[in-house]
């Protein structure tokens, strides 16, 4: 059940203790607001700790340091933080599907898991909700929350130049460098500097990008086998959704990842004006206006056919 911020403030209130939980292969967003989040409701006196991920690459570490825990705690309450579904859990989260209390989302195709939920769409990123959340249960901001919200703030922005970025997120950001983020760190950790695999991959994939519709879709895919030769690890490739939007001219850029069970991972991007949420709910996935995603068991092939029918059919693009 979606709720209002001031019932998400008094349900936070009546509890004393809380299990954060963050979504599969995770980013600064969820990491950087549970991290924030975390920190504030021990501030508050409350008992509180995030689910180990064990997707979380290693530079998110220092967010995380003193936060986690490997279980459940007896009787903690179920908090979700930036998951649109109980489908994105990682695999240790998943006995716990059907049972999560609340969740405080930014994403418009939040299924209404959770027994109460805090969703605001129009938000860049959760982090904006966190802060929000922070300043209304009368937490001072830390350096160290500050600087894990602006890792969420700037990761779904990617470092504030996409579409999504409205005035309150750069408010947002000024608000936490003022309250002491590393700034100038995080920006260069996870938006300038680059591993050789990194760069090798980009390399590769540029010269097998499919460039279509007359320039206005790019797709490139990455295989098991790509990364073997490049050397590369799941930390090399965060963010890599991104890599084909960067060509000018395309409005739609469709990346696929290939998991070496063979499912395909698709991640949308797109220009204002075309909603990567619905056209992958074609394919059971969702997300935002301007970044989506959708699974396709079937493999590479099926997955490119299938979005770019969906591409196809939501826009005219072909």
């Amino acid at each position: 059940m979606t709720t209002t911020r001031s019932d998400f403030v008094s349900a936070i209130r009546a509890q004393d203790s809380f299990l954060l939980l963050t979504h599969r292969r995770p980013d600064g967003d969820t990491l950087g607001s549970a991290a924030a989040l975390c920190r504030g409701l021990r501030a508050l006196g409350k008992q509180a700790s995030i689910l180990h991920n064990p997707d979380a690459i290693e530079k998110y570490s220092p967010f995380l340091q003193g936060l986690t825990v490997p279980q459940a705690p007896e009787g903690a309450v179920l908090l979700a933080v930036d998951i649109a579904s109980e489908s994105l859990l990682p695999d240790n989260a998943r006995p716990l599907a059907g049972k999560i209390q609340l969740c405080i989302d930014h994403h418009g195709s939040n299924t209404g898991y959770a027994g109460l939920s805090w969703v605001q769409p129009e938000c860049a990123a959760c982090g904006e909700l966190v802060i929000d959340l922070l300043e209304q249960l009368g937490v001072p901001i830390s350096a160290a929350m500050a600087s894990a919200l602006y890792l969420a703030l700037s990761t779904d922005t990617g470092c504030f130049r996409f579409s999504n970025t409205t005035p309150n997120t750069l408010r947002r950001a000024a608000q936490m460098q003022e309250a002491g983020a590393e700034t100038f760190a995080i920006n260069q950790q996870f938006f300038s500097i680059k591993s050789l695999a990194r760069l090798r991959l980009e390399t590769m994939l540029g010269e097998r990008l499919e460039v279509l519709a007359g320039g206005r879709i790019a797709v490139c895919s990455l295989t098991p086998e790509l990364m073997r030769v490049c050397g590369a690890t799941d930390a090399d490739i965060e963010d890599l959704a991104n890599f084909p939007r960067q060509i000018e001219g395309v409005a739609a850029a469709v990346y696929i990842r290939v998991l070496p069970s063979g499912e395909a991972k698709i991640s949308l991007r797109t220009d204002p004006g075309i909603d990567a949420s619905r056209i992958c709910a074609h394919l059971g996935g969702g997300g935002h206006a301007a970044a989506a995603g959708a699974a396709v068991p079937e493999g590479l092939e099926a997955a490119r056919a299938k979005i770019l029918d969906a591409i196809a059919l939501e826009t005219g693009l072909a």
